[in-house]
């Protein structure tokens, strides 16, 4: 399984994407992006719902 992630789905503008095989990894990866691109620093469970879903679960 390959998990994908645009962040423009969850923050319009942002042209950056994700992309892991395992799932956590991709969300650790989102939230760097989010404190270091965004300034959000602090993943909420309303943050954390809006991400994951928007990730995209694909057969590899």
């Amino acid at each position: 399984m390959i998990f994908k992630l645009a962040c423009g789905d969850v923050m319009p503008g942002c042209a950056s994407t994700f992309e892991n095989i395992d799932r956590t990894s991709l969300m650790q990866d989102v939230a760097a992006h989010a404190a270091s691109d965004h300034g959000i620093t602090e993943i909420t469970p309303d943050v954390h719902a809006a991400i994951n879903g928007h990730v995209q679960a694909l057969p590899a």
